[in-house]
């Protein structure tokens, strides 16, 4: 058992199989499983105190200021009193406090929230509500319409036909299309019937708990019969039930062992590079503090020896001191003087700017979303200034980059371009929110989501067009998607994949409306008019194919293939009279590809009647055929797939987030990597690698790593690598200085010529994240201009992140929006959730959130670069004032006789940093700016610095102690050889040792001021008052604290009485505070102007332009769609998975009563005024308008079936 409890529980023994029975938890507790209880606060009430301050000493500093507070009780060294010390340490201690506390106080509440959720449990033969917390592993729990998933599950029984249930993924993934699971048949059928569920006594042996998400093994036993679990039965914690009224399922794991907790990933304590950076130069600040106490000590000794006997007559020596023990009691007490070069308050310092930086972040309105209401959000106040760092993003696709939203934009129908706006002089107009959309009013089952603005198309259909009415024909029947429609004419799209939505949703807009189906006909309404059509076949899709057909017999009893796929498998199986006809529409998929949108090719054949036959048996043969079944049947399909007549191409924009191009261009402008890393399927991925700008045509070469073994990933690596570095050693380029010691070696950056791409799968991954290639994958990854990782798992994101953590020295972020991203959120220096959708694991999970990736530019390059900036002035300026305060100390030892005597008052010690110079440096930590936010996005590369560590590093520290040195030189040689034999104007002796003091204080004060005007940038109100106002507060208390009055009331305690009147009202004094200051500043003003003229910093150039402009530049041009030109075509517009043909065709397959159809369909006759449009609004997967919540209504039509 840890300390406090932090490890209260022994750790169990690693679980090899998981053994459940079911309506039996005597049985199931006997396995010690984890209860459903979730756990994320760190505090109770009897361990916060001790556990907190013992985490609080584990910090150096903290535990420095405890030692040195007990050695300031001891009389014998201490030359300051104890408050000096015990009240900054308090402070510190308490405020640190606080808001751990706070913080776990919020940790409880959502714990508390989650754990009390309600849900109905089966428990001994009769439904109860219990608590979440208190559902155990073997517990049958009923699930009812859009409630969460309380566990994971095993689904047993449902409302839906084939005991299906529909399910949204968006607390895992981020999606907001539904996924289908489906019970196995033995227990599918008990229905909702009590009695037999409660007498359910099926044992489950499954795997073991784990992150897997897209994976289950296990077998259910029951009644002597085994049968076959995987993940298409499984109910994951954190899902949502959509569309089914009702479902039961038995419970496999509970809280802290579901996929979902299980991909939380371990929290780790997060600490910015500045702070790692700070606990080595505090070590180093001790080593040199003891080294100046040392010099000191040796120096009493000596002096003692030598000197010390003639002033034992008025000094005398205390009993058993001599010359060595008083060098020994000398060095402490020189240890307690001296502590001011790490003063507490420099920690209090640097949380209050980290506080008020996040306040930024929070209280900024161009971060602020209003369509989901949603501000950004700081959700942590000690990463800030790491902002300013990032080298590497690491970013998930769907919900991140992506809307998940579909449109129909654009489409070819027989060599005619539709999707374009022509003004009357005929030039083509840009397309926005402004330009006229279809009214839809004639088409009573239209979907007014949809809009489209080219009136050409609805001409066409006006005219009766047979290619433009065969084109929506073929969308409305070659699908997988269902329909539902509980209200006459209010239809419900459930398609297994947002591209196949917006496809139908364009038929159905059109007057090509796709109504019902069984899994023996389709039931559209063409043009008003109602007809059914026999589905006679659906050769379905696969990754292979990239194509999907159907074969259906028309209600004049006409047989017809559809087919619709990727152009490049159409085109191969046209018939040869399609020649011209595939020229032109080649030309106008080139002209959407250009514009980054996807593309599916149309075809069509007409059937004979007895060759269908013959095909028919073939396929039935095919289909039952024990071996060889796939392969048989794709024969069959290329058989019957050719000689096909093109009808077109459809493009669909998948809708990426608003302004996701123009950020991503930015960030690469300011040197910073973005690495996408997603679940989906390479050919989607390398879409929006297109589309987002990140791959582009004139990329020297885009490499590919999609092997299945080691050796080859090997290859293809090594490939890639030779192809960018020709004749380049392969052995990897170590930085030396880093080789020592246990730490990992630091992969140093390479050049290489030209742009290069990497696009790497799943498979190929986990072997190039193996140790023996992890070098050599992350090499040739860190050449590339774009790495692209698709088909990844939770886990393999981690580990990618973690890879680039070990062997570059870089600063990471992730982002994301889903419970699959919280491992890579967490393993990353700064995490950041997309708020605002319904998916918020991510959310609670970073340190940061925002609802649009567009709000990451801000955040890096305003926010971040700021903070990073602000923190590095005010660690240099902190290190300064308080080395320059520390020095004097030293050098006034040599004329004291080593006594450790202070140079200062003793109250001037305790205000120096509590009051004299705590605000102006604040001021300027919160508020300084080298340039506004407009001028720092028209430079990205003012960030490049932060990322170099330029701000602030070893080197910069040590210039600063070399800076500090000087001017405590010229702050105490100055004053003193001022002060030495020297009168006042009426003749009286000014070079005493409290007039001396004041005089060095205050050039203290008064040059430590002026150097922070100096580094001061930006100048407000707030900085004014606090500058000039600390100066005056400086000179009130020091008249009011030597003033007669105060004297009075505490002697002992105010001892410079009148020392300010009479010494600050010589001219001697203040020519040599001014000399003082003069000479102090003089070289850094000399150093900085040669630095500027001789070696300009990208910073210094860009404040020279904004001085030149004498204005703030002119707003930022409104962001507008990144065009590229491209002949690529190879993302196809079809992004669902193949089996679904199957699904829907099945003869157990059955329907509820469907509504009444009417035909109140207004036709489009040829005077018809009516004006249509064409850029779809955007299928939304679940039906709704984007970022709306489903509304609670039943739907029970079948959805398609999606693997997660």
């Amino acid at each position: 058992m840890s300390f406090f409890g932090l490890d209260y529980a022994k750790k169990k023994e690693s679980e090899l199989e998981r053994k459940l029975r079911a309506n039996d938890r005597e049985y199931n507790l006997s396995f010690k499983y984890e209860t459903n209880a979730i756990k994320t606060s760190k505090y109770n009430t009897f361990n916060f105190l001790p556990l907190n301050l013992f985490e609080q000493f584990q910090r150096i500093a903290n535990a420095y200021f405890l030692i040195l507070l007990l050695l300031q009780v001891i009389p014998a060294i201490s030359s300051l009193s104890w408050f000096t010390t015990v009240v900054p340490l308090v402070l510190v201690l308490s405020v640190t406090a606080a808001k751990d506390a706070t913080d776990d106080i919020n940790r409880h509440r959502s714990d508390n929230q989650v754990n009390n959720r309600k849900v109905t449990v089966l428990i001994d033969g009769e439904l109860r509500s219990e608590k979440w917390m208190d559902v155990h592993v073997g517990d049958i729990i009923k699930l009812v319409n859009n409630q969460f998933v309380t566990a994971d599950l095993l689904l047993l029984s449902s409302s839906e036909p084939l005991n299906l249930v529909y399910i949204e993924t968006a607390e895992l993934d981020g999606e907001t299309n539904l996924k289908v699971k489906q019970a196995v048949t033995v227990t599918g059928d008990m229905g909702d019937n009590i009695h037999n569920l409660a007498s359910f006594n099926g044992e489950v042996s499954c795997e073991p708990p784990n992150n897997r998400l897209d994976r289950f093994t296990g077998t259910l036993t029951n009644a002597g019969q085994k049968y076959s679990l995987d993940n298409d039965k499984i109910l994951l914690r954190g899902c949502t039930l959509r569309n089914t009224e009702w479902c039961f399922g038995l419970v496999l794991f509970g809280g802290p062992e579901t996929k979902l907790m299980q991909n939380c990933g371990k929290t780790t304590f997060k600490r910015t590079s500045i702070d790692r950076l700070m606990n080595v130069l505090v070590l180093c600040i001790f080593g040199f503090l003891a080294f100046m106490c040392t010099i000191l000590a040796i120096g009493n000794r000596i002096w003692e020896q030598l000197w010390g006997s003639e002033f034992t007559a008025f000094l005398p020596r205390q009993g058993g001191v001599d010359a060595p023990f008083s060098g020994f009691l000398t060095f402490w007490s020189y240890v307690i003087i001296l502590n001011t070069v790490v003063p507490i308050s420099l920690y209090v310092s640097v949380e209050v700017i980290r506080l008020g930086n996040s306040f930024y972040i929070d209280w900024d309105r161009k971060m602020y979303h209003a369509h989901s209401d949603t501000p950004a959000k700081a959700r942590t106040t000690t990463l800030n200034e790491e902002l300013g760092q990032i080298k590497y993003v690491f970013s998930d696709k769907t919900g991140t980059l992506t809307q998940n939203i579909m449109t129909f934009n654009k489409c070819s129908i027989n060599g005619k371009s539709y999707g374009e706006v022509f003004g009357y002089t005929g030039q083509r107009q840009e397309i926005n929110e402004n330009t006229e959309t279809v009214d839809w009013s004639f088409n009573p089952l239209a979907d007014h989501h949809f809009s489209f603005h080219d009136h050409s198309l609805v001409e066409a259909l006006k005219l009766e067009s047979p290619e433009v009415q065969s084109f929506f024909r073929l969308l409305a029947l070659c699908h997988t998607v269902m329909a539902e429609e509980k209200i006459e004419g209010e239809l419900l799209y459930q398609a297994q994949s947002p591209d196949e939505g917006a496809l139908v949703t364009a038929a159905r807009n059109f007057g090509f409306v796709f109504r019902s189906r069984t899994p023996e006909s389709v039931t559209i309404v063409e043009m008003g008019e109602q007809h059914s059509y026999e589905l006679l076949a659906i050769l379905d899709f696969n990754n292979v194919r990239k194509r999907m057909s159907v074969i259906v017999r028309s209600p004049e009893g006409k047989l017809c293939l559809y087919c619709k796929g990727a152009d490049t498998m159409v085109y191969e199986r046209l018939h040869q009279s399609c020649t011209k006809l595939m020229d032109v529409t080649t030309e106008h998929l080139n002209e959407f590809a250009g514009e980054g949108l996807r593309t599916l090719a149309l075809a069509y054949k007409d059937l004979d009647e007895e060759y269908f036959s013959s095909w028919k048996q073939r396929h039935h043969e095919a289909s039952t055929a024990l071996e060889d079944r796939e392969d048989k049947l794709d024969v069959l399909y290329e058989e019957i797939e050719k000689d096909l007549m093109l009808l077109g191409a459809t493009a669909i924009e998948d809708k990426l987030q608003d302004g996701v191009p123009q950020t991503i261009e930015q960030l690469a402008k300011a040197d910073i990597k973005i690495w996408v890393l997603t679940g989906d399927k390479q050919e989607t991925a390398e879409n929006i690698g297109y589309s987002c700008n990140m791959l582009r045509e004139e990329m020297n070469d885009i490499f590919i790593v999609s092997a299945n073994n080691s050796d080859d990933v090997r290859q293809e690596l090594r490939n890639a690598w030779s192809t960018m570095k020709p004749g380049a050693e392969e052995a990897a380029n170590f930085m030396p200085e880093r080789t020592l010691g246990n730490k990992p070696k630091v992969v140093r950056d390479e050049e290489v010529n030209g742009d290069y791409g990497l696009v790497i799968n799943g498979h190929s991954l986990a072997y190039a994240l193996e140790r023996s290639m992890e070098l050599l994958f992350l090499r040739t990854a860190c050449l590339c201009k774009t790495v692209i990782c698709c088909r990844v798992t939770p886990l393999q994101k981690a580990q990618v992140v973690e890879l680039v953590k070990k062997y570059k020295q870089a600063v990471t972020l992730a982002i994301g929006d889903g419970a699959n991203d919280v491992s890579m959120i967490k393993a990353a220096h700064i995490g950041v959730g997309i708020s605002g959708q319904e998916g918020m694991q991510a959310v609670l999970s970073s340190d940061y959130s925002f609802a649009q990736f567009r709000f990451l530019e801000r955040l890096l390059l305003v926010h971040g670069r700021w903070s990073y900036l602000r923190m590095c002035k005010f660690l240099r300026y902190f290190f300064y004032k308080n080395f320059t305060f520390t020095f004097v100390h030293f050098w006034y030892g040599f004329f004291c006789g080593f006594s450790a005597q202070t140079v200062y008052d003793e109250w001037f010690i305790t205000l120096y940093n509590l009051v004299y110079t705590a605000l102006p440096v604040l001021g300027m930590s919160l508020f300084d700016q080298d340039v506004n936010d407009m001028w720092s996005f028209q430079h990205p590369q003012l960030y490049v610095p932060g990322q170099m560590n330029q701000y602030f590093s070893k080197t910069a520290f040590f210039k600063c102690a070399l800076h500090s040195i000087y001017s405590s030189v010229v702050l105490f040689f100055i004053p003193y050889a001022a002060m030495y034999d020297t009168v006042r104007d009426d003749g009286q002796d000014i070079a005493d040792y409290q007039s001396f003091a004041l005089l060095a204080q205050t050039c203290l004060v008064i040059t430590v001021c002026i150097q922070l005007c100096l580094d001061m940038s930006y100048w407000t109100a707030v900085n004014h008052f606090f500058v000039w106002g600390s100066l005056v507060m400086f000179f009130t208390v020091t008249f009011t604290m030597y003033s007669n009055g105060t004297y009075l009331i505490i002697p002992a305690s105010f001892p410079f009485i009148g020392t300010a009147r009479n010494s600050l009202n010589q001219p001697n004094v203040w020519l040599t505070i001014l000399l003082t200051s003069i000479l102090c500043v003089l070289p850094v003003v000399a150093y900085r102007f040669l630095l500027i003229q001789l070696r300009p910093t990208i910073n210094d150039k860009v404040m020279f332009k904004v001085r030149q402009a004498k204005a703030a530049p002119p707003p930022l041009a409104h962001r507008v769609r990144i065009r590229h030109t491209s002949t690529r075509r190879s993302g196809y517009a079809f992004s669902h998975a193949a089996g679904y043909g199957d699904l829907v065709t099945s003869n157990r397959f059955l329907r509820r009563p469907a509504v009444t159809l009417t035909t109140a369909f207004t036709p489009l006759g040829r005077t018809t005024g009516f004006s249509p449009t064409g850029r779809s609004a955007g299928y939304s997967p679940t039906g709704n308008a984007l970022n709306s919540r489903p509304q609670d209504v039943e739907v029970t039509s079948l959805q398609m079936y999606h693997r997660m």
